[in-house]
C-alpha cells in the first residue's frame, strides 16, 4: 500500500496543474475534485494530473476523474494526464479515459 495521499497545485493563467503523491482512491479523488472545483471561477481550460508519484488509482478514485471531465467539459476545458505508471496508463486506456482526456509528455504541451 501506498503512503498518505498529497497533492500540490499551481494556476497558471487557465491552467491548474496538480501534482499527485500516493494511492488514489475515494478520499483522495475527492481532494482531486475539490482541488480543481476551487480554481474553477478562474477561467480553468486545462487542468494537468502529474502522477509521476502515483502508482495506484483504484475504481472509486477513476469515478472522481471522470466527473473532473464531465465539469471541465461543461465549460469548454480538458483533463490531461503527464507522468503515468504503465499499469496506469493501460487501466485508463481499457476504460476509455482518453477518448476525454489527454495524456502529455510534460506541463510544456500545455
Amino acid at each position: 500500500m501506498e503512503a498518505e495521499f498529497n497533492l500540490t497545485s499551481i494556476q497558471k493563467e487557465d491552467k491548474l496543474i496538480i501534482t499527485t503523491e500516493g494511492y488514489i482512491n475515494n478520499s483522495a479523488g475527492e481532494l482531486l475534485l475539490n482541488e480543481m472545483e476551487k480554481h474553477s471561477d478562474k477561467n480553468l481550460k486545462k487542468v494537468l494530473i502529474d502522477l509521476a508519484k502515483t502508482k495506484v488509482v483504484n475504481s472509486i478514485g477513476i469515478s472522481f476523474l471522470i466527473e473532473m471531465i464531465e465539469k471541465l467539459g461543461e465549460n469548454g476545458g480538458k483533463l490531461y494526464f503527464t507522468n503515468l505508471d504503465h499499469a496506469i496508463d493501460k487501466t485508463f486506456n481499457i476504460m476509455g479515459l482518453f477518448q476525454y482526456a489527454e495524456k502529455i509528455d510534460s506541463a510544456d504541451q500545455l
